[in-house]
């Protein structure tokens, strides 16, 4: 890997799974809570969505810094609590080929399970202090699902056609989300996820069901990328093949100078996505300095514009963003 390569691997693993279950003990469970083995005098628990599967002693919390065990099941102790809650256009998920020139309710809470050294949200997602809720949370600091969803139905005379979970990584808070979203489109909403996509597919296909539209980070095309940030790429694959057989999806990626910007893996991963649908909206996305990486200096437009040539030849609608 390039020298800006190196400094990401230096900076991104700054979190620690508590305790962490093998994959071939946690890929057994899909379910959206762990719950205690009455058999077993064991009191800790697998959290079941993603690649860390962190195994949690009671009160302990993972490696995303939300979910914690109980005593009897693992769940999202941020559930309900906003550190965002605005009305946005659309686009700004990044969603160019979905109901495009509406606005939909965006909403964030805390915590993520990668590390990316380069996050824009970072305060909210390497950070889940009650301080920081104190600072950042929504006045009223917690909504039910229910409320949520209702004040999602207040804002259609401003436009409004949905619900979106976006700002920090929304499936730790699964369970919320579940319920916020069946809720949603009972009630008519769109729905929509931003997320890093590095879940395992249990969780994925549960929330898919209730879900109109998705914009995926596909943040590189190599698991020594994805190791870099603590994630996982094969999940991520999974997690795109799911979203685009049951709604609309949309993939970013965000271009950083020596970790994503490599022709040949750009045309890999597009050729990747050619294959599943040539139609998937793709968006080449400029980096800027932020968070822990401070280095390199933000992508060059020759760059963007280069890269996008090579993801045009595989597919059709291809896009640039934060230029």
């Amino acid at each position: 890997m390039t020298n800006d390569n190196q400094q990401l691997s230096t900076e991104a693993g700054s979190k620690e799974c508590i305790n962490s279950a093998s994959d071939s003990e946690a890929s057994t469970s899909s379910d959206s809570e762990a719950n205690i083995n009455p058999h077993t005098p064991d009191p800790r628990l697998t959290c079941p969505l993603c690649h860390h599967n962190c195994r949690l002693a009671p009160e302990e919390t993972g490696f995303c810094g939300a979910r914690s065990n109980t005593g009897r099941q693992i769940v999202n102790h941020y559930a309900g609590i906003l550190t965002g809650l605005a009305l946005d256009p659309i686009e700004k998920k990044p969603l160019s080929c979905f109901r495009p020139g509406t606005y939909i309710l965006s909403a964030g809470s805390f915590g993520c399970n990668l590390t990316c050294p380069f996050c824009q949200n970072y305060r909210i997602s390497q950070s889940a202090d009650q301080q920081m809720i104190a600072r950042t949370a929504v006045p009223s600091q917690s909504y039910s699902p229910a409320d949520l969803v209702q004040v999602a139905l207040d804002q259609r005379t401003r436009g409004n056609i949905g619900l979106a979970f976006t700002y920090n990584e929304p499936l730790i808070n699964f369970e919320y989300i579940l319920e916020t979203f069946s809720l949603a489109r009972s009630a008519g909403l769109e729905t929509v996820l931003i997320t890093n996509g590095s879940f395992h597919p249990g969780p994925v296909r549960r929330i898919a069901e209730f879900t109109t539209a998705w914009n995926i980070d596909l943040k590189c095309f190599s698991d020594e990328g994805y190791r870099v940030l603590n994630g996982s790429l094969d999940l991520v694959r999974s997690t795109i093949e799911l979203a685009a057989a049951s709604a609309h999806l949309e993939i970013t990626t965000l271009v950083i100078p020596g970790f994503s910007d490599k022709e040949q893996e750009i045309a890999e991963m597009t050729s990747w996505l050619a294959d599943i649908d040539p139609d998937i909206p793709y968006h080449l996305s400029r980096y800027f300095p932020r968070y822990r990486l401070t280095e390199p200096a933000p992508t060059p437009l020759e760059t963007l514009h280069r890269l996008k040539r090579i993801a045009e030849k595989k597919l059709n609608r291809v896009f640039l963003g934060n230029i």
